[in-house]
């Protein structure tokens, strides 16, 4: 993975808080997802969640986008308290994009219309529109797909489409939902790479959760393991496999990273 470590980014000269989470705390009936709980992703940081299945990662991309609302706690994006703010004006306003573990695209449209039919929504100016696509296809090498329909695309390339959507109305915050799942190795290095371009390229704000623990932190700044709805530790890739309680609660005595 020597390729997507030296492009990681270790210091951030203005450190703008873009995602913040204060005392966030959530129940479903009697089982507590989330308690109590508070972290920070800065601006232009590759930032992952690690943790077992059922531990709240997804539910936290749900709350960031609006989809649910914390039980208690302040969710704050840019500095603002969003807990008011729908789905859409989280998106229009503060530049949330999503991409989802599956699906995210309409199977019988090609990846050209996708695109076409996503930017119809995303982009009011036109003249725009035809341009923001031709790039999106360009930067993701997807011009001889263009015509073919979305669901005979490979596992990569219905993620490259999904993700060329996701940018289409160029989001500063970017979630990607077990981005890894179910690609071979080639794949998922070329996806780190997409990742860590984006980080580069464009100052995006990426945020990972994922069960693929060696790949996430492969591109990640920063990590943090999620148990019994707590964070029990946050750190950077190389000093977060060290640590005491991710280990007792995740990676246990034998993971190597590197």
């Amino acid at each position: 993975m020597a390729i997507i470590k030296k492009f990681r980014i270790k210091s951030f000269k203005n450190i703008n808080t873009i995602i913040e989470f204060e005392k966030v705390s959530l129940a479903y009936g009697n089982r507590l997802i989330l308690e109590d709980i508070n972290f920070k992703i800065n601006e232009g940081q590759i930032f992952g969640m690690l943790g077992p299945n059922g531990v709240g990662k997804s539910t936290i991309f749900n709350l960031i986008t609006g989809l649910i609302n914390p039980g208690h706690g302040n969710i704050k994006i840019a500095g603002q308290n969003v807990n008011q703010y729908p789905i859409y004006l989280r998106t229009k306003k503060f530049k949330v994009g999503y991409v989802p573990q599956y699906g995210g695209f309409f199977n019988d449209l090609s990846l050209h219309d996708n695109l076409k039919a996503i930017s119809e929504i995303v982009i009011e100016n036109k003249s725009y529109r035809t341009e923001r696509i031709n790039y999106l296809i360009s930067k993701f090498e997807l011009d001889n797909l263009k015509d073919i329909k979305a669901k005979f695309l490979s596992g990569g390339q219905k993620k490259k489409l999904v993700i060329a959507l996701s940018l289409l109305s160029e989001p500063k915050v970017l979630l990607l939902d077990e981005c890894f799942a179910a690609l071979d190795v080639l794949t998922i290095k070329m996806l780190q790479e997409i990742i860590v371009n984006l980080q580069n390229e464009n100052n995006i704000t990426i945020c990972i959760c994922d069960h693929q623990a060696r790949d996430l932190l492969a591109c990640v700044d920063v990590a943090m393991i999620l148990s019994n709805g707590k964070i029990i530790a946050q750190d950077t890739p190389s000093n977060l496999v060290k640590n005491i309680n991710a280990k007792n609660a995740y990676f246990g005595d034998n993971f190597k990273f590197n």
